[in-house]
């Protein structure tokens, strides 16, 4: 990592599953390259709602996604395989079961 990651952002094992975080604290580089790239939140929006990230903190998290991109894009997915996997092992949440009780057999009663 070069001087200005090591000071913004670190990985730690059994912290937020050793994924790239800012330093001192749990917010994952992926959250803010969510923010920012796909909820189109500002940098400085990103600050006043966690008013623990310095804009420097933003701005490395971001530069340190572009520069791993493919690292933390893989993470993601990994992470939406593993919900995914969930989903299908639970079945149809309550809210489903009870809009369409047909497709369940254990549905509620109305």
């Amino acid at each position: 990592m070069n001087p200005v990651e090591q000071k913004h952002i670190e990985s730690t094992p059994g912290v937020v599953e050793g994924r790239p975080r800012v330093t001192g604290t749990r917010i994952r580089v992926q959250d803010i390259y969510v923010w920012y790239e796909l909820q189109g939140q500002s940098p400085d929006e990103i600050v006043a709602r966690f008013p623990e990230l310095a804009l420097s903190d933003v701005h490395a998290a971001l530069a340190y996604y572009w520069d791993n991109r493919d690292l933390i894009r893989r993470q993601m997915q990994e992470e939406d395989d593993v919900v995914e996997k969930l989903r299908q092992e639970a079945g149809p949440g309550l809210l489903a079961r009870k809009l369409n009780p047909d497709n369940d057999r254990d549905s509620l009663p109305s």
